[in-house]
């Protein structure tokens, strides 16, 4: 088949669209169509979320999911995807749905199932768990927690410029509602069939020195699929969870891009899949 001219990134919790500027203008360079589509409600900027973040508040993870699955049910043919920490989730799921030529998930969140909580993730989470009323807010990140969680490899002029240029609150609820997902019966929000044989390939890039999601995360998460689907994990020694911003990105952009390429296959979307 022809390989995908078109790359989706797909952005995660704390941060928006912004997240990826350097990516995208990156790989429309080379020539790719490149979405970044916010979640619903992030039409705005980084500084009408922080000012009223109601949508933030409001969010579901099926919600994120089916709106990035309608995006990409408007191309041609299937993409590219590209997802960062929460983003690495939502790739996983739509990806387990059929959507999307390939995926690549970097400093992903685990989907459901992934019971690994290194210590340095539940201090950079904490701030959304500290407060049962949490769960239906919309969460901010100080400047200190954010270095400590995003930048902890930057200096603090730099963590700063990025923290006033990235950062916003992130979704309370759906933060509660993956680590309770282990708790409960039944197939949650985050679930993925681990065993989907039409899964396309998908590969982890964890960095080394990620607080929020440690390279342990994603091994586990990988180590979940199970039958012939290629799944592959890739360490980034020396790297954040910020790694899009980070200085290198350009390494990994065309690393991942190569990777993706060489693995895409053109699944069909599951009807009525939820």
């Amino acid at each position: 088949m022809p390989a995908p001219d078109t790359i989706v990134l797909v952005h995660g919790f704390w941060v928006t669209p912004r997240s990826w500027e350097h990516w995208k203008t990156h790989y429309e360079a080379k020539g790719f169509r490149v979405l970044t589509p916010g979640y619903p409600g992030f039409e705005v900027e980084v500084e009408s979320l922080n000012a009223d973040p109601t949508p933030v508040a409001a969010l579901t993870l099926p919600q994120i999911v089916d709106h990035y699955a309608a995006v990409i049910s408007e191309l041609d043919s299937p993409p590219i995807l590209i997802g960062h920490s929460a983003g690495g989730t939502i790739t996983q799921l739509l990806l387990d749905r059929g959507y999307g030529a390939v995926g690549v998930a970097l400093n992903s969140a685990p989907t459901e199932g992934v019971r690994v909580l290194p210590l340095s993730q539940l201090r950079s989470t904490w701030t959304a768990f500290k407060n049962p009323a949490n769960r239906h807010r919309a969460v901010p990140l100080s400047e200190e927690q954010w270095h400590y969680a995003f930048t902890n490899t930057f200096d603090a002029e730099e963590s700063r410029r990025l923290y006033q240029r990235y950062a916003i609150p992130a979704p309370g609820s759906i933060i509660w509602s993956g680590v309770l997902a282990n708790l409960m019966p039944g197939p949650q929000d985050a679930h993925v069939d681990y065993k989907n044989p039409h899964r396309p390939p998908l590969l982890f890039v964890s960095g080394g020195e990620d607080h929020i999601m440690p390279p342990s995360v994603q091994r586990s998460n990988a180590a979940h699929y199970k039958g012939d689907t290629v799944t592959e994990v890739r360490d980034e020694p020396g790297y954040p969870h910020l790694l899009p911003a980070s200085p290198g990105w350009e390494r990994i952009a065309d690393e991942v891009l190569d990777w993706a390429l060489a693995h895409a296959t053109a699944p069909r979307p599951v009807t009525g899949a939820q």
